[in-house]
């Protein structure tokens, strides 16, 4: 909302246990006037960080305000997951495409356009980047600090928020702390009474309670006053208060994803059960507009109260006005190619079951924004939900030349967090491991496992580790891991990955995994992992042994699409003078015929468990036994932590698959990087020659042979 002289200050109405923890509330972001709460949970602590400061709620008037029409913009941001600065800590390098600093900019200008806004955020804030690890783990913040990233949110001033289930990740203590204190769990290392720097807006969580109290973790809700401008039918503009209800949820999978620091401590319910009890007590206390900040997105699967992301359902709930989703790192609306298109939903007045909605991507990509239009009657606020609409507003885009474009950054947010920034850059160049190799994906696509078999050992002990502790319906089943080489030449030379031999440092593990997926396992049997390698292999042309003249081994078929295994388990061949499709020859399990009917648990990504429906009809999220929140980098990390000498013997040199041995009339060549030969034999691969230095791709490349019959 407005913003207004900053001598001015806020009125507190406070009911029950959570006076002492928000007495010290300090101004925060776009909005003026009070806070009312819920009487149940605890509630975040103030923060000291300079913030906008609003007005006061203005003194009752004796004259009534006649009816009058007003626009309230609420503004969300969602998973930003600590990514402040538009800087990618695993590549050493700044990354324009996202970053808390540019969403600052479009949020400014919407305060511009609006005359009265909320700032909002949906969760996921706090975990996700190197910085995040920093500050928990490495050198954890103390009580009397901040987050970085609710240092940069309070230079926003944040209404309200919710928590996501990352949140949760480095368990309840550290919670609790950057909450502001107050929580009330069975762990003896909590002190309810503590009180400590919190994010500087409240948290609401409605979902989650305590089981030592039964009550909620944090309040379930709060009731913001605030006065509003608005205009009547003869053009007058008047202030009017209002109070706007704000209710969170997130997701009940934090009890399987943070078991291990959230079991026998609290307890999850459903969303909709949960509007359910507290938006009536939200209207009886007044609240004219009940915002749902939901960490969740859609899905048309049956309602359970164990449902991941439930807003179908929960927007039919009585009484919420608006509703902001996450999770999902989705995008809505998207009125292009839209990623959700279930009933009910309408991508192009941004709505799910009529009530306006949004989801605003992930790491600050964008901005989300409800419209909503209220009506004055003289005595009471009234929701107009059909005149309501949401857009996104993005920091990237491109202009009318189709150059890709970016916001400019805001300039307070970096000086806020730069001490913790420049720490967290000498933090992950420090050495994690060490290799006794070069871990290269140059020659992957010819056989050399050498940057892959890292990942997949990471992948396949971690889910391993999963289901003996809490999946013993599975516990019988052999685990496996599949990846592929995400860097393999096609941007040019510098596009493989690359690790050189002696110290592995944290920023190192994006060469060896490059993209931010998350490891998902999923269930097979013999047959699907054929037809999983079948697809895989459409990385290659079809070879005709006869033709004398070159031909070119590599397809247009992505490199990240090339999934392999790396074990001696599992042994295969891929026959390329074949036809797509019926390529892989001799499929083995420890030595012996695959049984096409024996189950297998394969640990992957994200990506490929849900949309890769063409290499398997199991991986359309269909065969998926459990969805870690965990990224699959952050996997590898800790794997290499763990165990830190990493040598060609042990983590390099375990090939699942080679090429049907077959002679040939002409060369069959392939492109790689310059000067790599020695790389090919180090890995132990007969048969590569240099060709050209050039391959005149204009890449930068070498062209290679290979001899297929070696």
């Amino acid at each position: 909302m407005n913003q207004r002289p900053p001598h001015a200050r806020r009125r507190l109405l406070l009911a029950g246990p959570v006076l002492a923890s928000l007495l010290a509330l300090t101004a925060c972001g776009g909005g003026d006037g009070t806070f009312a709460v819920g009487t149940s949970g605890s509630a975040a602590a103030p923060s000291p960080a300079p913030a906008p400061a609003p007005s006061p709620a203005p003194a009752p008037s004796a004259a009534p305000v006649p009816p009058a029409q007003a626009t309230l913009a609420i503004l969300e941001t969602t998973d930003l997951h600590a990514n402040v600065r538009s800087y990618d800590y695993f590549k050493l390098a700044e990354d324009k495409s996202y970053g808390f600093e540019r969403t600052a900019t479009l949020i400014r200008q919407a305060r511009q356009e609006f005359a009265n806004t909320l700032l909002l955020d949906n969760g996921d804030t706090i975990q996700g980047t190197a910085l995040a690890d920093y500050e928990a783990t490495v050198k954890p913040v103390g009580c009397d600090q901040q987050l970085s990233m609710y240092k940069a949110m309070a230079a926003l001033g944040y209404d309200g928020g919710t928590l996501g289930n990352h949140e949760f990740n480095y368990g309840l203590p550290f919670l609790n702390q950057v909450l502001g204190g107050g929580m009330t769990v069975a762990d003896s290392s909590i002190d309810p009474s503590k009180k400590c720097v919190g994010p500087g807006f409240p948290v609401t969580l409605a979902n989650v309670t305590s089981t030592r109290t039964n009550a909620p973790l944090v309040q379930p809700y709060v009731i913001l006053q605030r006065t509003i401008k608005a205009r009547t039918a003869d053009g007058q503009d008047v202030s009017v208060p209002i109070k706007v209800g704000l209710i969170g949820f997130t997701t009940p999978g934090i009890l399987n994803w943070d078991k291990r620091f959230l079991d026998g401590k609290v307890a999850t319910q459903g969303a909709v059960e949960t509007a359910n009890r507290y938006i009536p007590e939200m209207k009886a206390k007044g609240a004219d507009v009940v915002v749902a900040l939901l960490h969740g997105g859609l899905d048309s699967s049956t309602y359970s109260a164990t449902m991941e992301s439930p807003g179908l359902y929960l927007s039919k709930v009585a009484g919420i006005d608006a509703m902001l989703m996450g999770h999902q790192h989705g995008e809505f609306p998207k009125a292009t190619s839209p990623g959700y298109t279930q009933s009910g939903v309408d991508n192009t007045k941004g709505t799910v079951n009529g009530v306006p909605a949004v989801m605003a991507s992930s790491w600050g990509k964008a901005l989300g924004v409800v419209k909503l239009q209220l009506r004055w009657t003289g005595t009471q606020w009234t929701v107009d939900k059909d005149a309501g609409r949401s857009e996104l507003r993005y920091i990237q885009g491109k202009d009318a030349a189709g150059k890709t474009t970016y916001v400019d950054v805001d300039p307070t947010i970096a000086p806020l967090v730069e001490s913790q920034h420049q720490a967290t850059i000498a933090y992950v160049k420090q050495p994690i491991g060490s290799t006794d190799f070069r871990m290269s994906t140059l020659f992957a696509d010819v056989g050399d496992p050498g940057a892959i078999q890292i990942v997949n050992q990471a992948q396949q002990a971690y889910v391993a580790a999963y289901i003996q502790a809490n999946l013993p319906q599975y516990a019988a089943l052999p685990v496996l891991s599949v990846s592929a080489p995400f860097k393999s030449g096609f941007q040019g030379a510098g596009d493989y990955t690359d690790v050189a031999a002696g110290p592995v440092a944290i920023y190192n593990a994006a060469d060896l995994y490059l993209y931010p997926n998350t490891v998902y396992a999923v269930k097979v049997n013999g047959a699907d992992i054929q037809g999983w390698l079948e697809a895989a292999a459409q990385r290659f042309n079809q070879i005709d042994p006869t033709k004398t003249a070159e031909q070119q081994l590599i397809s247009s078929f992505p490199g990240y699409n090339f999934d392999m295994f790396t074990t001696a388990d599992m042994q295969y061949e891929i026959d390329v003078t074949q036809p797509k499709g019926s390529r892989i020859k001799n499929l083995q399990y420890k030595g012996k015929a695959i049984d096409t009917a024996q189950e297998f648990v394969i640990a992957t990504n994200n990506y490929r468990a849900t949309s890769g429906k063409s290499f398997s009809a199991k991986l359309d999220g269909s065969g998926t036994i459990w969805a870690s929140p965990d990224a699959n980098r952050d996997v590898l990390i800790n794997h290499i932590r763990a165990n830190p000498t990493i040598t060609r013997a042990g983590n390099g040199a375990a090939r699942s698959w080679r090429f049907t041995k077959v002679t040939t009339a002409g060369p069959v060549v392939f492109s790689s990087g310059p000067g790599a030969l020695s790389v090919a034999t180090a890995a132990g691969l007969n048969g590569i020659s240099l060709v050209a230095a050039d391959d005149g791709s204009g890449k930068g490349t070498s062209k290679y042979a290979i001899d297929l019959s070696k």
